[in-house]
């Protein structure tokens, strides 16, 4: 039997460890998937897809799941349908794939090489002219939808690659997760893309990360659709909408020191370029860093003592969990008090990579809007135990204040 992985209980390697026990549902899920597997491994194509909210345990079963392929794949088990199969995990965010060679050195049924980024599968299978058995996709919501020669993907659709390059595909999909005009994913494009094929779709949705009550949930939801609810009430999760952003700053450092893993947030709407030097949000008397671009450390960004000094971006906390995320609304993220709803002005979004590849696609404008909108879902969905939140916009700022008064009398929740 593997070494158990040692990390503190409240770290992504902890979260994320196959060890970690799975809902009956997330059991139930798992075992269909692995019968999938095996019924379709010799067929020409075959696709999972598996949906979810952030926060629903799509990356724990996922992992779990990869572990069992590569268990029954290397070993004893002659007449298992999945024995001697050649089979990868495939993620694009830089971060996540970190933390997944980390958990593979505890596993011996795993080898960091079974961890791949989709590009460099992609290209090395077209190379060899070769197939995967079983390719399993985290956050494929990330997957190009177009060339990207910058990035050294030359072909149309890295999906469509990589059932090109497979027996069986499974995806992990979270259409409020895009975040990039060249990852535009929509029903359209995935049912052409899978005509003819076997596929399965199935839906996780239980809520695993935010330790809340619905309405909290509710709330966050009713924000990334553009409408402000009333704040939910009080209860066991910290829920807070803050004046002042060093004040904000200053309890995420506080909660940092009892829980750990506490980190500041921000929407990508302050100036920040690739080139060697930091660059500052600043809010009133905040003024803090944002996240360094460190892809030789070890551990991922929200892992790193380091990083309470910084104030990370949605490409850096995607994909993980924090204690307590204090999330500033940048000035992309205003308010129309007429209308009662968030507008969202994507001149002040500063990610304009985000914005690039935008030929041929329908009304581009509502797509930015919806981009913004889905960065601020993944930023307000990070926290286990609490999220604070400051916002820019004086408008926005008022409106939020008002609501955060409002709820200042209202009874407190029993959990």
């Amino acid at each position: 039997m593997p070494d158990p992985i040692h990390c503190a209980p409240d770290s992504a390697l902890a979260r994320l460890a196959p060890t970690m026990a799975l809902t009956g549902q997330q059991e139930a899920l798992k075992a269909e998937v692995l019968a999938f597997c095996r019924a379709h491994r010799a067929d020409d194509h075959a696709l999972f897809v598996i949906e979810g909210d952030a926060g629903t345990g799509k990356s724990l079963l996922l992992n779990t799941l990869f572990t069992a392929i590569q268990q029954a794949a290397r070993g004893r088990d002659g007449h298992d349908p999945l024995h001697g199969t050649r089979n990868w995990l495939l993620v694009n965010h830089p971060e996540m794939i970190k933390l997944y060679r980390n958990i593979s050195e505890s596993r011996t049924c795993l080898r960091k090489k079974d961890f791949e980024r989709p590009t460099t599968f992609i290209n090395q299978m077209s190379a060899r002219h070769d197939r995967a058995d079983i390719v399993l996709v985290d956050e494929a919501h990330l997957l190009l939808t177009r060339s990207d020669p910058y990035n050294r993907f030359r072909q149309d659709n890295q999906l469509a690659e990589i059932i090109r390059h497979a027996h069986v595909v499974v995806i992990i999909f979270d259409a409020y997760q895009v975040l990039k005009f060249k990852s535009l994913w929509n029903d359209a494009t995935l049912r052409r893309l899978v005509a003819g094929y076997p596929v399965v779709t199935r839906r996780l949705d239980q809520q695993f990360r935010v330790h809340a009550h619905a309405d909290v949930m509710t709330w966050i939801h009713a924000l990334r659709d553009g409408r402000l609810l009333p704040l939910p009430a009080p209860q066991p999760f910290d829920f807070r909408i803050f004046d002042d952003a060093q004040a904000m700053y200053d309890a995420i450092r506080q909660r940092n020191a009892q829980y750990g893993m506490c980190r500041m947030l921000a929407t990508y709407d302050y100036p920040y370029t690739l080139n060697g030097h930091d660059h500052f949000i600043t809010e009133g008397r905040f003024h803090l860093r944002w996240d360094r671009a460190m892809p030789q450390a070890r551990l991922p960004w929200a892992e790193r003592p380091d990083t309470i000094d910084e104030v990370g971006s949605v490409y850096t906390i995607q994909g993980f969990d924090l204690n307590y995320a204090g999330v500033i609304l940048g000035p992309s993220v205003g308010y129309d008090p007429a209308a009662d709803r968030i507008v969202i002005d994507p001149s002040r979004y500063e990610d304009r990579a985000a914005f690039t590849g935008r030929d041929g696609v329908e009304n581009p404008q509502a797509v930015m809007e919806r981009i913004i909108l889905n960065s601020i879902n993944v930023l307000m969905t990070r926290g286990v135990r609490g999220l604070y939140i400051y916002a820019s916009d004086p408008r926005l700022h008022a409106r939020l204040a008002a609501l955060w008064r409002a709820r200042q009398d209202a009874p407190a929740v029993t959990s």
